[in-house]
C-alpha cells in the first residue's frame, strides 16, 4: 500500500457568532484544513505504462492535459487529485461526507466516457435515485438513457442510469451492451452492507470484466483501503483510494432537553466537544419533575412533550423558533411516517410564504398532478397537500404518493418548501441541502429494538445541514426526552463511521444463474472465493496466527512441576464441562427449558469464550424470527453502562466494580440453570434496585462455595428422553471422581491456576487453530452443497447440475421467492386462475409494510392463498431435510405477504384507487410501490413461462401485468 497525502489547502472562516451559544466563551475563527488522503492498492508485480509528464505517478496522480468537462468553481483537493486518478484510466474509491461534492467526480467519468466515444453506466440503489440521477445527467449530457425494472428510456444510449440488480442480469446474460462500456460508476456503495440486497453489489462487481474500470461513490467509511485491496485482489488492477472528511460547511450540533426552553451547544463548528454545557444539559433533567416522558429505557420520540404535536409541543416551539432567526430551510427528522405527518399537520398556524411563493407553488402543483387522472387528482392524499405546501411546509416519505413525493423534492430545491418533516431516507442519494437540521429523537426502532442513531447515520442526516456557498454554517439540532451518558452522545455525534462489513449469502438465483452460464468460467466456488466476506476473513488470518504465537510462548513458561495429577483433575474438568455442554444443548429446547424460564430464576450465561456467570431472568420474549430471548439481569462492567446500546456490555475485569443490566440472553448461551429463585423487584430502573440483586448473588455465591445447587433434569424437571438420562448418570458419576480426587482438596491453588491457565491456553490454540483451517470458504461450500440438493430434490438441475427446465424459468425471477414461485408454475396452481387471481396471488411474493388489520379474503382468493402456503411448507421442509438452517413456520411467513391480494385484485379488476385505498391501513405511497414491484415481478414471470414454452402462462402473465398498468399507479414520474 502506498499512502500519500494530497497537498492541503488551509482557508480560514470569518468569524461568526454563534446561534443560541448558552456560554460565554469566546469565539475563535475556525481553521480548515480540506484534507484528503489519497492511497492506492497495487497488484504485485503491477507496472505503469502511464506517461508520467501527464499523469505523474500511481501515488502521486497528476493530469497536465486537457479537461473532458470543466466546472464553474475551483474543484477541491479530493475532487483533484479523484479526477486525476480517472484519467490514468484506473478504478477510484472516493470515500466523503454528504454534499462535499462526489457527483462531479461521477460526472467527469461520464464526460471522458462521451469524449473517448464510450459508454458508461451509471448505477443507484434506489429506483427513485436512478429517475432523479436520469434527469440531472439528461440536462447536461443529453444521450441518456434509463432502466430500472418500472421504466425502459433510451436502452442504447451512451450513458444509462440503472439500477444494481438491472446491471447484475445484465451480467448474467451476457448482454452485448457491456462490450462497449468503459466506465462503471456505484453511487451509494456503502449500500452493499444491506442485509437483503447488499450481495448484489459484491455479484456485480465480481462478474465485471476486467476492462471495465469503476468509480465508487460512499458515504465516509473507515475501511476504504480494505476495499480497494479487495478490488485490486479480484480484478488485478489498481485501485484508488480517495478519502475526505473535510465539510465545505461546518457544523454546530445543539441539544434541546424536551420540556426545556433552550438550546446547548454540545458540538461546535471545531467538532470540538463543550462538557461544559453537557452539565448544563444534564442538570436540566434534574430540575424538571420526572414526567412520564422521563423515565427510563423507552423513548423512541413519542413520548414527553416533545413528540406529541400540537402548537405547544416542543416541535412546534423549535420551528418557530428557527423561522424567527432565519435558520430555514430545516429539515426535521423522524423515525417514524405517521410521525412525519403529524408534526406537519401541528404546524396549522406557521405560514413561511409569501404571497408569491404561494401563487408560484399553487402554479407547480397545478402543473404536477396534470399527469394524474381526473378522478385521482381529487384523492384526499392530494388535496389535503396543497395548503400545507402553500406555506411552506411538506412531508417526506416512503409512503406518500410518488407524485407528490418528487413534488416535494421539486419545491424544496426550489426553496419554496421552508419546513421539511422528512423520514431518514431523505438522506440518501441527491444533494438537497437545508440550513438546519433537527432530529426529534435520538433512538430508532430497527426491527429489533430502540436503540440509539448510530454514528454512520447520524453523519448521513445531519450532513444535510449547511448549503454550500449559502451558510456560514450549518445547525444541527438533536431532542432528547431523557438523560444520556455523555460518551453516547460524544460517539454519536463525533463517532467514526463504521467500516463496511459484507454480508454476502448465496441465493438460489445466482447459483442457477452461475450453472446456467455457458462458458463456465465463473462458478459459484468462483463467487464465493473472490467475494469481500472471504477476502475480509482472509485478512483477520495473520492476527490469528500472531495470537497464536503468543499463547504458545506462555505455555513454555509456565512450570509444569507435580503435573501428573493436576493434569488428570484437570482433565476430569474438562469431561466433566463438555459433558454438562452436551446436556445443556438438548434441555435449551423451547418446549423444556422454557417453563423453568421465570423471573427470579438463576441461569450461568456463557458466549463464546466470555463466562457471564449466574444471573438473574427478568423476562422471556418470542421474536419474530430469531426464536427467543431471555432478557437476563447480568453483572457488567462499567464501561458496558456508558454505552450499553451501542458496544457489546461485557463483564467487569477481576477487582473491577460493575453495575447489573438487563442483558438479551439467545437460548444458546445458557449453560446452567440453579434450582435457586430470587425475587426481582417490579421496578428495575433504580440503579439501587438492580445492586439489591448482585448482593442476593454474591451472597449466594458465598453460601456455596462449589458452586450454586443445579436443577437436575430427570429429578426436578421430569425430563424423560434416555439421551438425556443417560447423560445425567455420566455426569453424576464424574461427579464423584472429582470430588473424591485428591486434587479437589489441595490448598496449593497457585499450582492448580498455573496449570489451568496453560490448559485454558491450549485449549484456545487449538481452537484458533481449528477456525484457522476451517475458512468461510468451506463453510459456503458447505452450504452450496446443501443448496445444490435442494434444487436437484424440487427438480431444477439434475444429477449432474446441469440446469433443467424449471431451473431455467427460476433463473430470470429475482424480485420474489424463485423456487416458490417456479412450484407453483409447474404444478398447476396458476392454470386454474383468471389473470385478476394470478396477480392477486403474485402480490403475496412481494415484499410490502405488514398491515395491522385482519385479512378477511373472498372464496376467490383464499383457496389459491392455502396452496401458496401449502407449498411454501413444503419447500420450507425440504430445504430443513437437505440441512440448511430454516425454520419451517418463519419461512412462510416471511415469504408470503398476502396483506395486498384484495387491494390489488380489485384493483386489477377495474376498482378505483380511492376504492382500494380504503381497504387497507398501508400507506397511499407504499401499494403503489408493491404494484410497480408486482409488475416487474409479474414481467420476469412472463419471460420465464415464454423461456420454457408455457404459451398459456406466458398470456396470463402479460394479462395480469397489463391489468395493473393504469392510472396513479403509473403515472409518470416527474422527473422524466
Amino acid at each position: 500500500m502506498e499512502q500519500e497525502p494530497a497537498t492541503l489547502g488551509k482557508r480560514r472562516d470569518s468569524e461568526t457568532t454563534d446561534a443560541g451559544d448558552t456560554s460565554s466563551k469566546p469565539k475563535k475563527p475556525r481553521s480548515l484544513e480540506r484534507t484528503c488522503v489519497h492511497e492506492v492498492a497495487v497488484p504485485s508485480n503491477y507496472i505503469s505504462t502511464k506517461d508520467e509528464s501527464l499523469h505523474g505517478t500511481l501515488s502521486n496522480p497528476l493530469h497536465n492535459s486537457t479537461m473532458a468537462k470543466t466546472y464553474s468553481f475551483t474543484l477541491d483537493p479530493f475532487q483533484q487529485v479523484s479526477i486525476a486518478c480517472l484519467e490514468r484510466n484506473e478504478s477510484v474509491l472516493v470515500s466523503a461526507h454528504t454534499s462535499a461534492g462526489k457527483t462531479a467526480i461521477a460526472e467527469y467519468a461520464v464526460a471522458m466516457a462521451f469524449r473517448d466515444k464510450q459508454r458508461v453506466i451509471y448505477t443507484s440503489p434506489l429506483k427513485a435515485l436512478s429517475n432523479q440521477k436520469y434527469r440531472e445527467l439528461s440536462q447536461e449530457f443529453k444521450d441518456v438513457g434509463l432502466m430500472t425494472g418500472d421504466v425502459t428510456i433510451s436502452p442504447n444510449a451512451t450513458c444509462l442510469v440503472m439500477t444494481t440488480e438491472i446491471l447484475r442480469g445484465m451480467l448474467y446474460r451476457g448482454s452485448e451492451v457491456l462490450k462497449e462500456v468503459a466506465w462503471v460508476i456505484f453511487d451509494e456503495i456503502h449500500y452493499m452492507k444491506d442485509r437483503e440486497r447488499g450481495v448484489v453489489w459484491e455479484e456485480s462487481i465480481i462478474f465485471l470484466p476486467p476492462a471495465i474500470k469503476m468509480v465508487f461513490l460512499s458515504a465516509t467509511m473507515s475501511n476504504a483501503t480494505e476495499f480497494a485491496e479487495w478490488i485490486c485482489n479480484i480484478h488485478k488492477q489498481p485501485c484508488h483510494v480517495v478519502y475526505t472528511d473535510f465539510r465545505p460547511t461546518p457544523l454546530q450540533h445543539y441539544v434541546f432537553p424536551n420540556g426545556g426552553n433552550g438550546l446547548y451547544l454540545v458540538v461546535d463548528e471545531n467538532e470540538q466537544f463543550r462538557e461544559d454545557n453537557f452539565v448544563k444539559l444534564q442538570d436540566t433533567f434534574s430540575k424538571q419533575k420526572v414526567g412520564d416522558g422521563f423515565r427510563g429505557g423507552k423513548s423512541n420520540g413519542r413520548h414527553g412533550k416533545g413528540g406529541s404535536a400540537g402548537a405547544g409541543s416542543d416541535i412546534y416551539k423549535i420551528v418557530k423558533m428557527i423561522m424567527e432567526r432565519k435558520f430555514q430551510p430545516v429539515i426535521i427528522f423522524s423515525f417514524s411516517r405517521r410521525e412525519c405527518e403529524q408534526h406537519a399537520m401541528a404546524m396549522s398556524k406557521l405560514d413561511f410564504n409569501t404571497q408569491e411563493e404561494k401563487d408560484t407553488v399553487e402554479h407547480v402543483f397545478r402543473n404536477a398532478v396534470l399527469c394524474l387522472n381526473e378522478e385521482d387528482r381529487s384523492l384526499p392524499a392530494i388535496e389535503l397537500m396543497l395548503p400545507l405546501l402553500q406555506r411552506g411546509i411538506a412531508v417526506h416519505h416512503s409512503g406518500l404518493l410518488p407524485v407528490i413525493k418528487e413534488l416535494v423534492e421539486l419545491l424544496f430545491q426550489e426553496g419554496l418548501v421552508k419546513a421539511l418533516f422528512a423520514t431518514e431516507t431523505f438522506a440518501m442519494g441527491l444533494n438537497m441541502p437545508a440550513k438546519t437540521v433537527v432530529f426529534t429523537a435520538v433512538k430508532k426502532w430497527d426491527g429489533d429494538s430502540h436503540r440509539y442513531i448510530g454514528s454512520g447515520e447520524y453523519i448521513q442526516m445531519s450532513g444535510r445541514a449547511g448549503r454550500r456557498g449559502k451558510d456560514e454554517r450549518g445547525i444541527c439540532i438533536i431532542m432528547i426526552d431523557e438523560e444520556m451518558e455523555m460518551n453516547t452522545l460524544k460517539d454519536m455525534v463525533l463517532g467514526k463511521p463504521a467500516p463496511l462489513v459484507s454480508t454476502f449469502r448465496l441465493s438460489y438465483y445466482s447459483i442457477l444463474n452461475l450453472m446456467s452460464r455457458a462458458e463456465g468460467q465463473f462458478t459459484a466456488e468462483h463467487v464465493i472465493r473472490n467475494s469481500f466476506h472471504q477476502f475480509q476473513y482472509e485478512k483477520a488470518l495473520p492476527d490469528m496466527g500472531k495470537r497464536v504465537s503468543m499463547l504458545e510462548q506462555e505455555v513454555a513458561l509456565l512450570d509444569a512441576a507435580g503435573e501428573a495429577e493436576v493434569s488428570e483433575y484437570h482433565k476430569l474438568k474438562l469431561e466433566y464441562a463438555l459433558l454438562e455442554k452436551k446436556m445443556m444443548s438438548q434441555i435449551i429446547r423451547p418446549e423444556m427449558i422454557l417453563y423453568f424460564l421465570v423471573p427470579g430464576r438463576l441461569i450461568k450465561v456463557r458466549e463464546g469464550g466470555t463466562d457471564w456467570g449466574w444471573g438473574v431472568v427478568v423476562n422471556v420474549v418470542k421474536k419474530p424470527v430469531g426464536g427467543y430471548i431471555v432478557d437476563t439481569l447480568l453483572h457488567c462492567s462499567p464501561s458496558s453502562s456508558e454505552n450499553s446500546t451501542r458496544s457489546k456490555p461485557c463483564p467487569p475485569r477481576l477487582g473491577e466494580k460493575g453495575e447489573m443490566h438487563v442483558v438479551p440472553v439467545q437460548l444458546p448461551l445458557i449453560s446452567a440453570l440453579s434450582k435457586l429463585m430470587i425475587h426481582v423487584p417490579p421496578d428495575l430502573r433504580p440503579l439501587e434496585a438492580r445492586q439489591s440483586i448482585l448482593l442476593a448473588v454474591q451472597e449466594l455465591g458465598n453460601r456455596f462455595p462449589q458452586g450454586l445447587p443445579k436443577l437436575n433434569p430427570v429429578k426436578d424437571m421430569d425430563v424423560r428422553d434416555s439421551e438425556i438420562v443417560e447423560l445425567v448418570n455420566q455426569i453424576e458419576e464424574l461427579e464423584k471422581k472429582l470430588l473424591g480426587h485428591p486434587m479437589h482438596k489441595v490448598q496449593d491453588v497457585d499450582q492448580i491456576k498455573s496449570f489451568e491457565r496453560k490448559a485454558e491456553a491450549n485449549h484456545e490454540i487449538q481452537h484458533l487453530k481449528a477456525k484457522m483451517r476451517d475458512s468461510q470458504l468451506q463453510k459456503f461450500r458447505d452450504e452450496l452443497k446443501n443448496r445444490s440438493r435442494v434444487l436437484k430434490k424440487l427438480g431444477h438441475i439434475d444429477a449432474d447440475s446441469v440446469v433443467q427446465l424449471k431451473g431455467r424459468a427460476a433463473c430470470l425471477v429475482d424480485t420474489g421467492d424463485e423456487l416458490l414461485v417456479t412450484e407453483l408454475m409447474f404444478n398447476g396452481t396458476f392454470n386454474d386462475l383468471d389473470h385478476h387471481q394470478v396477480a392477486a396471488l403474485a402480490s403475496c411474493f412481494i415484499p410490502v409494510d405488514k398491515s395491522s388489520e385482519q385479512i378477511q379474503l373472498r372464496s376467490e382468493l383464499a383457496r389459491p392463498l392455502q396452496q401458496l402456503q401449502d407449498n411454501a411448507r413444503r419447500i420450507a421442509e425440504i430445504q430443513h431435510e437437505c440441512k440448511l438452517e430454516v425454520n419451517v413456520n418463519e419461512y412462510v411467513e416471511s415469504t408470503v405477504k398476502p396483506f395486498l391480494m384484495d387491494v390489488i385484485y380489485s384493483w386489477s379488476k377495474g376498482s378505483s384507487f380511492a376504492d382500494v385505498t380504503q381497504m387497507t391501513d398501508i400507506f397511499e405511497g407504499s401499494i403503489i410501490r408493491a404494484a410497480r414491484r408486482l409488475d416487474e415481478f409479474l414481467n420476469q414471470l412472463r419471460a420465464a413461462a415464454e423461456a420454457v414454452g408455457e404459451v398459456d402462462l406466458e398470456k396470463k402473465f402479460a394479462a395480469a401485468s397489463e391489468s395493473l398498468r393504469r392510472g396513479i399507479i403509473f403515472a409518470n414520474s416527474l422527473y422524466l
